[in-house]
């Protein structure tokens, strides 16, 4: 049996995928819940996702919050980050840089992003790829 790639969810892809139940953030999420690929986290990735879904704009209550959770961290594979952390490419924002620390440590296969600014990296690490959630689809969800 072949191991599941490793794959680096940026917090907007996580997030799509427990909030909406439609297209490419469905496949996403059966995706990680059938072991066709393990998603990385780290602690600062997960204070992320925790922190973001806070957001009034989202108006999850406490327990939504927890059931959200509930179905993404139990897939996910915990990866330390050592000090110093592992050298990565510039960039713009500096809240991308967890993400792809995440990516050099854990041998991601990819790190996958709707996020502008570490798209615009794609090329660049020379540890792994950074994708769209559509390339992703294609590349690893595909039968």
């Amino acid at each position: 049996m072949r191991t599941p790639p490793r794959v680096v969810l940026d917090t907007n892809v996580v997030l799509s995928a427990l909030l909406f139940g439609a297209g490419s953030a469905a496949r996403v999420r059966a995706g990680w819940q059938s072991g066709r690929f393990t998603p990385l986290a780290s602690t600062t990735t997960a204070r992320e996702l925790v922190r973001v879904l806070v957001y009034p704009r989202f108006g999850l209550a406490a327990y939504e919050q927890a059931e959200l959770l509930a179905d993404y961290l139990p897939w996910v594979h915990e990866v330390r980050i050592a000090e110093p952390p592992p050298a990565v490419p510039s960039r713009r924002d500096p809240f991308d840089e967890a993400f792809l620390h995440l990516a050099a440590a854990g041998k991601a296969r990819a790190l996958v992003s709707g996020d502008r600014d570490l798209l615009a990296l794609a090329g660049t690490t020379g540890f792994c790829p950074i994708i769209g959630v559509e390339s992703f689809c294609r590349r690893f969800l595909e039968d």
